[in-house]
């Protein structure tokens, strides 16, 4: 049973990692017109590459806890809380000018439920392999 729990966590966590990792390397490559908006002003443009770097980065954080995700606790704990954060961000965005397009609202509830129930389910496959080891 912990194996299985532990190989389920390992597989969502791949397949979720995807999400930052292939929108942080386009957001990276292709700037601002990663949101299709017309003509880039530089200084946007400059920061949306930085930030989608970050992205990129936390993507490829939470894979890094795939081999020993059972291990990464402290890892996983700093990556969700970096994730959380700019979650609330856009959710201060959100109720400050009003509804992004759709994906933008996907990556919220992402953000601020799947990644932290993510974190959870992580603990508990920690917990449960330091019981088995005992």
């Amino acid at each position: 049973m912990i194996y299985h729990e532990r190989r389920g966590l390992q597989l969502v966590v791949a397949i979720l990692g995807l999400v930052p990792v292939c929108a942080g390397l386009d957001g990276a490559i292709r700037g601002e017109a990663f949101l299709a908006s017309g003509t880039p002003d530089i200084s946007l443009d400059s920061h949306f590459r930085y930030l989608s770097g970050l992205l990129l980065a936390i993507g490829l954080g939470f894979w890094s806890t795939i081999p020993a995700i059972e291990k990464s606790n402290a890892r996983f704990f700093l990556l969700t809380a970096i994730v959380f954060a700019g979650g609330l961000a856009r959710l201060g965005g959100i109720l400050a000018i009003g509804v992004p397009r759709w994906p933008m609202v996907i990556a919220v509830v992402i953000e601020l439920v799947v990644t932290p129930l993510l974190c959870m389910w992580q603990r508990r496959v920690a917990r449960n392999a330091v019981r088995a080891s005992v």
